[in-house]
């Protein structure tokens, strides 16, 4: 993954396209120091960075800086299409499902061991809160 974007980098700054640029060199930066540390999950970092930006742009349109929302937005994008396809609803739901069959849950008290299930069978292709939400639904119905 680093290398792709290494490879892109090089492309947008041969392309002139500064903002591409510059936000692919912090997700590289990310990339390269978490490698350093040792985890040396690439996606986790992808979405940890794609969080940022979603949450910095939700803070900026609360602050009326609609300007520099919308580049926190382009920049949440762009870093998303580096992430494997995020899972539908219907996917979701079918996880949860199952999750909640495997765990035996079945009340809110169960929560917690449905969610870790269906976070561990999604393999970081949907957000916790997406799917912690549909758990609470199947158990609350």
């Amino acid at each position: 993954m680093a290398e792709q974007i290494k490879s892109d980098v090089a492309t947008a700054m041969k392309a002139g396209d500064r903002d591409r640029v510059g936000a692919l060199r912090l997700v590289l930066a990310e990339l390269q120091r978490d490698a350093k540390e040792g985890s040396g999950d690439e996606q986790a970092v992808l979405r940890r960075e794609r969080k940022r930006r979603r949450d910095a742009e939700i803070a900026f349109r609360d602050a009326g800086r609609s300007e520099l929302a919308e580049q926190e937005a382009r920049e949440g994008a762009l870093i998303e299409t580096y992430l494997p396809a995020q899972l539908s609803d219907d996917e979701i739901d079918g996880l949860v499902r199952s999750a909640i069959a495997e765990t035996g849950a079945e009340s809110a008290r169960d929560m917690g061991r449905a969610i870790k299930h269906a976070m561990a069978a999604a393999e970081g292709r949907a957000e916790g809160s997406r799917i912690s939400a549909r758990v609470k639904e199947a158990l609350a119905a």
